[in-house]
């Protein structure tokens, strides 16, 4: 059974699919960060990395406020978390096609031990 994909899970996992968005994830679930400091890391243009905040902030990942003459950014984990139960159905796939081959590789190897016993 495919699993229903709503539009804002496929704007979580566009979002998601960048290696500097997901540094500044990694970065904001340690706690907010203006937006200077977030794009510190990255040799981007400041439009460039504003560009990499609007995606994030369009997923609803990432939410932006003014403090005086700073934008200070915050991690919003829903979307997170949507993505994670939705993932959470493959984990349960994975898991037991992973214990299926477990299971033929132990019956396999039983069968190559029988098969030296006997000289096959």
């Amino acid at each position: 059974m495919m699993q229903e994909m709503s539009p804002d899970l496929i704007r979580t996992f566009a979002a998601l699919s960048d290696p500097v968005r997901m540094a500044t994830i990694a970065r904001l679930a340690e706690g907010p960060a203006a937006v200077g400091e977030l794009a510190e890391p990255f040799s981007l243009s400041p439009a460039g990395f504003s560009k990499h905040l609007q995606v994030l902030q369009a997923a609803g990942l990432v939410t932006k406020k003014l403090d005086g003459r700073r934008h200070i950014c915050s991690l919003q984990p829903e979307p997170l978390k949507a993505a994670y139960d939705w993932l959470g159905f493959y984990q349960n796939f994975w898991s037991g096609t992973l214990d299926h081959l477990e299971a033929f590789l132990e019956s396999d190897q039983g069968n190559q031990d029988s098969d030296k016993k006997t000289g096959l």
